[in-house]
């Protein structure tokens, strides 16, 4: 029964618990067993207490039957990156430049989870600071390639379905990449929707929370928790939060329209993804239309380095100066300490551009489909993999997806990511789901008019 109840989604998990069909220590003792089975060799996992896991999961049920009603996610176990502060489980960022940080209060996004029923199974594998240099998680699919990062442990404990949901962390590429390489979906919202408090800061131009779970609804879900203004992280700005569910679920009121953008780093792309997306918009027909950015974009790439590297000097700096974090760390807080104030400023001015320039794009399109990565997990752990098809979305702060659509000829996944307008999260969502049901009718089709062939014959 444990491995069953590891196959259902958090919607499907909640639901089942929300009807008294299953308990929540009953489902957690599930998802720890499967940890327990996985784990040593996937290793997603850097803390981890079952009995205190357990516990929480108890007293859910303890209050369930005392009859108070359920939150929206009662019962459900959530792996928690580890730069984001627990209460009860060390966050040590990575780095045995932490080792032994405890924080004393839940960053704003556990205690959202927490209000909502959540247990707080453990924390994730992180890359060092949330930079490049990798932890020891392996990809679930194939234990030589890399889950990616930085939130490896995140998108891998998701994967192999140790947990319906995970949170993660992107200041470049590090949700929708790892998603990608993982085979699972994911969200970074738009900038500002879901509060930072409390998680290691990098860049405030730049950081964005974001999740990992295997449905879309399931990330409807996890947003209807999280997603508010925060007083403590001064860019959520208050707003009329949409019901991320109920949008997500809304048959699009017209066939969504959506423009394959290729962006300057399309050539970085292999082979595989080149084909794979090529059938892909052959798949969508007149419903895409091919969007070439001019060369005038080539220079988003350096605007995000450049906002990170200084970003990053400010808010690491004192941290990392107690002792010698990995060198492509050291190398990027060197380069920002070094850029200029009006160079620096020069980069805020051209994200802001950048973000401005989208919006023709998204007068006439739905979504913008783009690679979620430059192709399957590369084979080895000492890198994380590139996220330059991250970079442009995360520099202009708009809501972006990765769905787990494409495989490579390895049966490892390549993602497909899909890329909203600033603010429109759950319409996002609801073209996401528009999306995939068109592909499969698509499929679908194509199967019949083979079966009819075949029936002439």
């Amino acid at each position: 029964m444990g491995d069953d109840l590891t196959e259902l989604t958090a919607t499907a998990a909640a639901a089942e618990i929300a009807r008294g069909a299953i308990g929540a220590e009953e489902y957690c003792r599930a998802c720890l067993g499967r940890i327990a089975a996985l784990d040593g060799n996937i290793k997603a996992f850097v803390h981890l207490d079952g009995e205190h896991a357990l516990a929480q999961a108890r007293a859910l049920d303890e209050r369930r039957a005392q009859g108070h009603p359920p939150g929206a996610l009662h019962g459900i176990p959530v792996g928690i990156k580890d730069i984001i502060d627990t209460a009860d489980y060390p966050t040590e960022f990575g780095s045995p430049l932490a080792a032994g940080r405890r924080p004393w209060r839940d960053a704003t996004v556990v205690a959202k989870l927490r209000a909502a029923g959540a247990v707080i199974i453990g924390k994730t594998v992180t890359t060092e600071f949330a930079y490049y240099h990798p932890g020891p998680t392996c990809n679930p699919h194939n234990g030589a390639h890399t889950p990616g990062g930085s939130s490896s442990g995140s998108a891998a404990a998701v994967a192999a379905k140790m947990v319906p949901l995970a949170l993660g962390s992107q200041t470049n590429g590090s949700v929708i990449r790892p998603a990608s390489f993982c085979g699972v979906f994911a969200v970074k919202p738009s900038h500002g929707l879901v509060s930072r408090a409390g998680i290691l800061p990098l860049s405030r131009t730049l950081d964005h929370v974001g999740a990992f779970a295997r449905s879309l609804s399931d990330l409807a879900l996890i947003l209807d928790v999280l997603a508010g203004p925060d007083p403590a992280d001064p860019d959520t700005q208050p707003f009329a939060a949409p019901d991320f569910r109920a949008v997500q679920r809304q048959p699009a009121p017209l066939p969504p329209r959506f423009a394959f953008v290729r962006t300057p780093v399309w050539p970085k792309a292999d082979a595989e993804s080149h084909a794979a997306f090529e059938e892909l918009v052959a798949a969508l027909g007149s419903a895409v239309g091919l969007v070439d950015l001019p060369d005038s974009w080539s220079n988003a790439w350096e605007v995000h380095r450049t906002i990170m590297a200084v970003e990053m000097a400010h808010s690491l700096g004192p941290l990392v100066a107690r002792g010698t974090p990995s060198e492509r760390l050291r190398e990027l807080l060197a380069h920002g300490g070094n850029v200029s104030a009006v160079q620096y400023l020069g980069a805020c001015d051209a994200a802001k551009r950048y973000g401005a320039g989208f919006a023709d794009i998204f007068n006439a399109n739905d979504a913008i489909i783009t690679p979620a990565a430059p192709g399957v997990a590369p084979k080895g752990l000492n890198s994380t993999g590139d996220p330059a098809f991250c970079t442009l979305w995360t520099l202009t702060g708009l809501p972006a997806l990765s769905l787990p659509l494409l495989a490579g000829t390895s049966g490892l996944p390549i993602g497909v990511q899909l890329i909203g307008a600033p603010g429109r999260d759950a319409i996002l969502l609801r073209t996401a789901t528009a999306l995939i049901e068109q592909l499969g009718d698509t499929k679908k089709g194509k199967r019949r008019s083979q079966a009819s062939s075949a029936g002439s014959n």
